[in-house]
């Protein structure tokens, strides 16, 4: 055989070898998604186990790196970053999407829901649907899912059992115009901190109390720096799973499928887990050393109700929205 056929088939061989080589199938886009939760809570893992699926499912066509821990910004920071293609997915609380399309944020309202069933019954609604494409429609970002974040809770260092017992307080709350209402129905001084610096204002006293749900309580060791947690229930929390809008213009209609199916899965089971922790942290943190505490909940509903609909107060929605909401799970409806 001469020496240029046994070169060119040597050649050829080799483009046949890397064509089956394991670095042939890397992937062609990575991407980034960002949160400001810790990586051991079930919104980081399950975002994880998205990302895997996604890089499956796609053939190795998309690798996402997952950015916990507000590595990549506050929750502020990484909803600017979206229009901008710096971020291509975030989760970020529904309060912080109503800055952009307020009737979204109408979930984040101090007692809008009755209880998980019916935060459930709204997750599945047509009236989120209609609500999520107000806000694409407002944003051109994608809402692909709607995650249960908790059942949110006040922590003191006190016993916290009316209203009257918060007049005065400085509450940390999240840097969304919505929560203020909250504060403002129980008479706090709401005092907006971003999430990764509450610890330390609670440990340094720039603040007196902060609410969030128990997973996330314990996650970011709140419960470290507070002697009471106080069940006041007073929201039903979501996150959203957002695209930014130029990963999703150039995503193909199979891929938008695979996203979309993907990341839902992933929000029902963060859901479970998230459902399943509720259960059992009160007595997690007596264990601790903590007073656990069981307010006069109907005295915090008839102080928060007056201001579901005052947009004085932070309402940005319909009543035809609010009266939808408050009908779903309710029998017949």
């Amino acid at each position: 055989m001469k020496l240029g056929t046994i070169l060119r088939a040597a050649g050829a061989l080799a483009l046949v070898a890397m064509a089956w080589s394991p670095g042939a199938a890397d992937a062609q886009q990575r991407l980034k998604f960002a949160h400001v939760y810790e990586t051991n809570e079930p919104y980081h893992t399950e975002a994880v186990w998205a990302a895997q699926e996604i890089q499956r499912r796609t053939n190795n066509r998309f690798a996402i790196d997952v950015h916990a821990a507000s590595a990549l910004g506050n929750e502020q920071q990484i909803n600017q970053a979206l229009p901008l293609g710096t971020i291509d997915m975030i989760y970020t609380g529904a309060a912080f999407a109503g800055a952009s399309f307020p009737p979204i944020a109408i979930s984040n309202a101090p007692y809008m829901f009755r209880d998980f069933d019916h935060w459930k019954a709204y997750s599945e609604s047509p009236l989120f649907q209609e609500l999520a494409g107000g806000y694409e429609q407002r944003t051109r970002n994608k809402i692909l899912a709607l995650t249960y974040y908790g059942a949110r809770h006040t922590t003191a260092n006190k016993a916290i059992m009316t209203p009257a017992d918060m007049r005065g307080m400085k509450l940390r709350v999240p840097q969304a115009p919505l929560y203020l209402m909250y504060a403002r129905a129980v008479g706090a001084n709401a005092t907006p901190i971003a999430f990764a610096e509450v610890y330390l204002a609670l440990q340094n006293g720039t603040v007196d109390g902060q609410e969030n749900p128990l997973p996330t309580i314990q996650a970011k060791k709140f419960f470290e720096v507070q002697t009471h947690i106080n069940l006041t229930g007073h929201i039903y929390e979501s996150l959203v799973t957002v695209v930014a809008p130029p990963l999703w213009g150039r995503l193909t209609p199979a891929d938008r499928q695979i996203f979309e199916a993907v990341f839902k899965e992933a929000a029902g089971r963060a859901t479970a887990a998230i459902r399943a922790s509720e259960q059992t942290l009160p007595d997690w943190f007596r264990q601790q050393g903590k007073t656990v505490t069981t307010p006069n909940v109907a005295a915090f509903i008839e102080a928060a109700r007056p201001l579901h609909n005052d947009p004085a107060a932070g309402a940005g929605w319909t009543r035809d929205h609010y009266d939808r909401l408050q009908a779903l799970g309710r029998r017949g409806s």
